[in-house]
């Protein structure tokens, strides 16, 4: 498909950047006049981007959707879990208890729009229940939507006109939702502590991380909350009530740690509830450490973590959060951290090395 893909829409580069393709990372490489690099996704999942060692982030967040107390108005939020960012930088948010998924345009911060439930708590094919994750599947212009308290997968076509959703996947708790760009479907399931992976049409799926009972063993999880997939199909847990990020290579019988594993604490080494994971492509890992009310980055091979975001306890200033859950990343690097507790999304700007 390649160099095809830079030809529409200049590869998803802004306008003033040159696209070409980056073998390594199977990407689209975009190159701006001052030298910056920032990657796509040829499958469109832009979570997957290229940030130097070194990066910094704004210390204050800036509120881009919700903060408006809680609420079910399309400027409100309530207890908000995880997000997704397409290429146009739209966010998708899984409105855990207006039982709902929200879009939030680039550049209105005032309101959103109900693209998928709304219509009150249940389990209808218009309805959802407590929805954790959501992700953007391009092939179908759909959304995948993890529909957490009616024990479901479900796809919502994006289309205008379309009023019910699918059911992909039953009787699963599933609580995080990921792609790879062969458009395979991972599923995390908190109540059998493991991740499968599922083609679509199939309902049984195959085990790739877990799957061994509840536990702390190398080959267990406990709770798995949202996950990571790779370019090179590894699999990164948040593992939950372990208090660890696991990696899981691409048919191992058992994962490795990767982040915390200390224990429940708040010293650089440790994680406290872990939730949103994102991986780069120098696979520096960035993980929500939600009861720590921080986002912290572990690069590879790393015995502790350092905080780059948050950290200053638990409230509603620019500068924390209150139980921050889902992370994403635009491709130019910026920060998205949707803080539970008060009902926002939060954007930290990538400082420019120029």
């Amino acid at each position: 498909m390649f160099p095809d893909s830079c030809t529409v829409n200049n590869g998803g580069c802004d306008a003033n950047a040159v696209c070409s393709h980056d073998t390594t990372t199977n990407a689209v490489k975009c190159t701006s006049k001052a030298g910056y690099t920032y990657f796509g996704s040829v499958s469109g999942d832009i979570r997957i981007v290229n940030i130097r060692a070194n990066a910094n982030w704004a210390q204050n967040g800036m509120t881009i959707a919700g903060g408006n107390g809680v609420g079910g108005a399309t400027n409100q939020l309530n207890y908000p879990f995880g997000l997704f960012l397409d290429d146009d930088q739209i966010m998708i948010i899984a409105d855990w208890d207006n039982h709902r998924i929200m879009q939030w345009k680039n550049g209105d911060t005032t309101n959103g729009k109900v693209v998928a439930g709304g219509n009150g708590k249940g389990n209808g094919l218009n309805q959802l229940n407590r929805p954790t994750d959501v992700l953007i599947d391009k092939e179908t212009d759909s959304l995948i939507i993890c529909d957490w308290q009616n024990g479901r997968v479900v796809r919502r076509s994006r289309r205008s006109g379309t009023t019910q959703g699918e059911i992909l996947i039953d009787s699963i708790i599933c609580f995080g939702l990921a792609m790879d760009e062969q458009r395979y479907l991972y599923v995390s399931d908190y109540e059998k502590h493991e991740v499968r992976r599922y083609q679509f049409g199939d309902n049984g799926g195959t085990l790739v991380a877990g799957g061994n009972g509840q536990g702390a063993k190398l080959n267990q999880l406990n709770s798995p909350r949202y996950i990571f997939v790779d370019r090179d199909h590894s699999v990164y847990v948040s593992d939950y009530a372990n208090n660890r990020v696991m990696k899981w290579n691409k048919g191992a019988k058992e994962g490795i740690v990767v982040a915390g594993g200390q224990g429940a604490g708040n010293a650089l080494t440790q994680l406290n509830l872990p939730h949103g994971i994102i991986v780069d492509t120098l696979g520096t890992l960035y993980v929500a450490d939600c009861y720590n009310h921080r986002v912290m980055r572990w690069t590879q091979g790393a015995q502790q973590g350092i905080v780059i975001a948050g950290g200053n306890g638990a409230g509603s200033g620019a500068n924390q959060f209150a139980y921050p859950i889902g992370l994403s990343f635009d491709r130019h690097g910026n920060l998205y951290v949707v803080d539970q507790s008060i009902c926002r999304v939060q954007r930290f700007s990538i400082e420019k090395d120029w």
